[in-house]
């Protein structure tokens, strides 16, 4: 045996060894989707604000339900956000999961989903609370926050990219909370931009060559 096929066998074996301990059938292309769903949310919130605050500074027409009608709009837009990214990911996952060979729901599947629900249902809880209280200056900040720890927890039972893109959200969360008046563009940023860059450098990465 020479040495390249030494090379081969050892590639082989660390090959054999992330797959029976990471997940790592991660597509980057359902990043890209959910970033570009999140800009096109931004844009659309950016006006349903606007407007609201057009309303009331010019037309003087400012009513409680006016704002609880803009909570309810931003929530749904934020939950149309989350079902596009979520259903990307779970199709665009599986497709490449079955290219590849590759089981899709295992046990390392599972410690996935785990470490990521737990931060994440914390964070749905605290945003709620907020949105209770009437503390909406929270809820950007909270989301990057939050969705952050959620990466970085998941990131022991996947692919190591998924940490950076994690501690980056926390560091445009914890800025945020020091500028909470920009809150929709930090959430931008972090949910948008950031989820492209990151779904881009990921197919490049890993999937370009399949």
């Amino acid at each position: 045996m020479n040495e390249q096929q030494h090379l081969d066998t050892l590639t082989d074996i660390k090959r054999m060894m992330e797959k029976s301990t990471r997940f790592i059938s991660l597509s980057g292309l359902s990043g890209v989707i959910a970033g570009v769903a999140a800009l096109a949310g931004g844009f659309v919130g950016y006006w349903l604000i606007k407007d609201y605050y057009y309303q009331w500074d010019v037309l003087g027409n400012h009513a409680y339900n006016a704002l609880f009608h803009l909570k309810v709009k931003l929530v749904a837009i934020a939950l149309a956000i989350l079902v596009v990214a979520i259903g990307s990911g779970c199709v665009l996952t599986w497709r490449r999961a079955r290219r590849n060979g590759e089981a899709i729901w295992d046990g390392v599947a599972r410690k996935v989903l785990i470490n990521l629900a737990i931060p994440l249902a914390a964070g749905g809880i605290f945003v709620l609370g907020s949105l209770y209280n009437d503390i909406p200056v929270l809820v950007a900040p909270a989301c990057l926050i939050f969705y952050g720890l959620a990466l970085v927890n998941a990131s022991k039972y996947t692919l190591s990219d998924i940490r950076y893109l994690g501690l980056v959200e926390i560091l445009l969360g914890a800025l945020n909370l020091f500028a909470v008046g920009y809150g929709l563009y930090f959430w931008v940023v972090g949910f948008g931009i950031m989820h492209i860059v990151y779904g881009t450098s990921m197919w490049m990465k890993y999937e370009r060559k399949q």
